[in-house]
This record gives structure tokens, sequence and C-alpha cells, in this order.
């Protein structure tokens, strides 16, 4: 009996990781698009992969803690309006990065 329930909470504890996973996954990818945009226009003043790296961590954070605060806020996870203001938020960081990079 011990065992069986061992075998249910790791079955459980993966259930969990994909679940959050898959919450942050639009933020992160979104964030990596934006990271090789700004990466690109900043390759004369830095390796590409180093300047793509910082831009992604940073725009990947902004975009979790978006869809984290909008879970609570609304109910539900997948709503139109949770993913306007992503996309608003990590423009605005984006925007922010470029500007104190030039």
């Amino acid at each position: 009996m011990i065992a069986d329930y061992k075998i249910l909470s790791f079955v459980d504890a993966l259930a969990l990781l994909n679940h959050l996973l898959n919450l942050v996954a639009p933020a992160w990818g979104v964030g990596a698009l934006l990271a090789v945009a700004l990466a690109w226009r900043a390759r004369a003043r830095q390796p590409f992969w180093r300047g793509w790296w910082g831009h992604c961590v940073w725009l990947g954070l902004a975009g979790s803690a978006v869809l984290a605060a909008a879970l609570p806020w609304l109910g539900r996870d997948g709503r139109m309006v949770t993913y306007a203001v992503l996309v608003v938020v990590l423009g605005g960081v984006a925007a922010w990065r470029d500007a104190r990079r030039a």
C-alpha cells in the first residue's frame, strides 16, 4: 500500500511539472523569438549567443510573471486578455532592453 502511494505521488509531481511548464511556455516562446530579434540588432557590439541569452532570460521571466499574475486574477489560464498583456509587457521589456544597449 505504501509503494502505491509513492508511485501516485511521483506521477502527480510529474503532472504538476507538466502543467507548470505548459503555463509558462508561451512566455518563453515569445521571449525567445523577441530575443533573437534583439540579439540580431546588437550583433556588432557583442556575440550573438551572449546577447540572445541575456534577452531571453529577461523576457522569459517578465512573461512568466505576467502569466502567473493573470492566473489568480482571471481565474483560469488561456484568456485572450492574458496573451494581449503578455505581448504588451514583452514589447515594453524588449524596447527597454534595446534602448538601454543603444
